[in-house]
This record gives structure tokens, C-alpha cells and sequence, in this order.
């Protein structure tokens, strides 16, 4: 008759364990992304853990060394579109957001160029540098050729 209640005890406990580790996966990975100002907000507390980071590269600060494959480019947030305005707003040189990003090891997007979108998966270091394991960029999602002149 002992055996009973320290069965249902240990089974509440593996429960419970199993509960808590979902639960904290969820917390940690329910995000797809963090926008640049998002990340700016809480750097203190996203300490050194994996993230994702979406922004824009900014123009004139791109730096890709073909022979270490590494790639340096500094992030900014994404411009919100106003309804009457032109429909892409550039990324001028007085943001006050921006993080540098560090990826080394692999090749350069095909579509990276500054002015794009990116999504930046990597760890957030200290001196607001991201190291980089993955660079994603991102194409418009409608196609508009460029108007005569």
C-alpha cells in the first residue's frame, strides 16, 4: 500500500517538470522576430541568448571579405510606411537604433544589398554587436518595374 501514493507522488513531479520545460520553450521561441528598437529595448535582458533580429541594412556600411567570408553591415529599424507617402521610405544616416553585425563562415546572400530587409538570427554581444549565424533577406513582395524617365 506505500508503493501507491509514491507513485502518483513521482508521477506529479515528471508532470510537472515536463510542464515547466514546455512552458519555457514556448516563452523562449514564441517569437519569430525581434524588430532593431525591440532588441535596443531589452538588451540587458536578452543577455547573450540566441535571437532573431529584423531591420534594414544601412547603405554604406557594408563590408564582405570574399577570402574569411565575412560579412559586416550595420541594422536599422524598417521605416512604418505612411498611407500617402512614397512607398519606401530610405534608411537615412541619422537613425538613432542601429546594431552592427558580424557573420563569418557564410557566403553572402544573393539578394543582400544595402537598403534591404534582412532577418539576422544570431547572439546579441556586448557593445551592441550581433554575431551572426544566419543572414536571411528578404524580396519585395510585388514586383514594380522602374518607370521611364
Amino acid at each position: 500500500m506505500n508503493i501507491r501514493p509514491r507513485f502518483f507522488i513521482g508521477a506529479g513531479l515528471i508532470i510537472l517538470a515536463i510542464g515547466y520545460l514546455i512552458g519555457n520553450a514556448m516563452r523562449t521561441t514564441s517569437e519569430y522576430y525581434l524588430t532593431v528598437p525591440e532588441v535596443a529595448a531589452r538588451q540587458s535582458e536578452l543577455g547573450a541568448q540566441s535571437l532573431r533580429v529584423a531591420g534594414r541594412v544601412r547603405p554604406g556600411t557594408v563590408n564582405w571579405d570574399a577570402n574569411t567570408l565575412t560579412l559586416k553591415f550595420e541594422i536599422v529599424p524598417i521605416p512604418e510606411l505612411d498611407p500617402g507617402a512614397a512607398p519606401i521610405k530610405p534608411v537615412v544616416a541619422t537613425d538613432p537604433v542601429s546594431f552592427r553585425v558580424v557573420a563569418a563562415g557564410e557566403p553572402k546572400p544573393d539578394m543582400f544589398a544595402p537598403g534591404r530587409d534582412v532577418i539576422v538570427e544570431g547572439k546579441l554581444g556586448a557593445g551592441g554587436v550581433i554575431t551572426a549565424t544566419q543572414v536571411l533577406t528578404s524580396c519585395a513582395s510585388k514586383y514594380k518595374p522602374k518607370q521611364a524617365q
